[in-house]
């Protein structure tokens, strides 16, 4: 920082801090309500129809998978994969479409940290991954007995993927020049990770070798740590995939704010 921003982030108090974060989280909140249609309902659907194919049509053929009901091993997957894509997806949109409106421009001139800025919008991509997580976990309540086996391994593994996510929605957003920029990391990226990140097998089926290739996927981790905690059974050890989840956060973390804080991509 020089002299000038010094001078602008001691002035900027406390309150002032908290004021803005909660606007930035309220407007974000807001623009998930307004359209619900696009962002709640259309989770809901698809995961139903991943729920009717996979865990009651198929499934039935499968048997049971690591001792456990396909349909109830999928459960996990499938919350988790909504959680990816709609935290991913969230803070990706809404940030682009920030940017693409000069908005982003006006809160960087302002002496709002961007820690703030960053949190605010990372916030609001959590909500929308963890309530459509919710919502796919009511969903399979309809198909399924869903039993949690340890609530603090859920809910932290959860609520970490979606920071994770989140902020690598934030750093797609700030590179992204156009719109279909702001797709092509989901389509070739996020979704083949997702399906081959244990959601609808184990990779006790796979040959050694690719077990050991599917250890370097991240999402990997990510699915089996919310299993052990839904179900009590994971395919990958919970510190290594607490660990690989830990250094995610912080790295892009860092690099968002090193991004928002030397303005690339953002600033005309």
């Amino acid at each position: 920082m020089d002299a000038h921003e010094v001078a602008a982030s001691a002035a900027f108090g406390a309150r002032e801090k908290w004021v803005a974060l909660f606007t930035i989280l309220r407007r974000e909140v807001s623009r998930i309500l307004r359209i619900w249609s696009q962002t709640l309902v259309p989770p809901a659907i698809t995961m139903t129809l991943y729920f009717l194919i996979f865990g009651t049509l198929i499934g039935g053929r499968i048997g049971q998978m690591d001792g456990i009901a396909y349909i109830d091993f999928i459960v996990p997957g499938l919350v988790m994969m909504s959680v990816i894509t709609n935290s991913y997806g969230n803070i990706v949109s809404s940030f682009f479409g920030a940017k693409f409106g000069k908005h982003v421009e006006e809160m960087l001139v302002s002496p709002m940290p961007s820690w703030v800025i960053l949190a605010g919008y990372v916030g609001g991509g959590v909500l929308r991954g963890l309530m459509c997580g919710g919502i796919v976990l009511l969903i399979a309540m309809l198909f399924t007995t869903v039993r949690v086996a340890n609530p603090l391994v859920t809910v932290t593994s959860a609520l970490l993927t979606a920071i994770v996510f989140s902020l690598a929605g934030f750093i797609n957003a700030v590179f992204a020049r156009k719109f279909d920029d702001v797709a092509i990391v989901p389509t070739f990226i996020l979704t083949p990770l997702s399906y081959l990140g244990g959601v609808f097998y184990s990779i006790s089926l796979l040959p050694p070798l690719w077990q050991a290739v599917s250890q370097a996927n991240p999402i990997l981790h990510m699915v089996n740590a919310f299993r052990y905690g839904l179900l009590g059974v994971s395919d990958v050890s919970l510190v290594t995939a607490y660990g690989v989840i830990g250094v995610a956060t912080v790295v892009l973390t860092a690099v968002s704010l090193w991004l928002l804080h030397r303005g690339v991509g953002l600033r005309s």
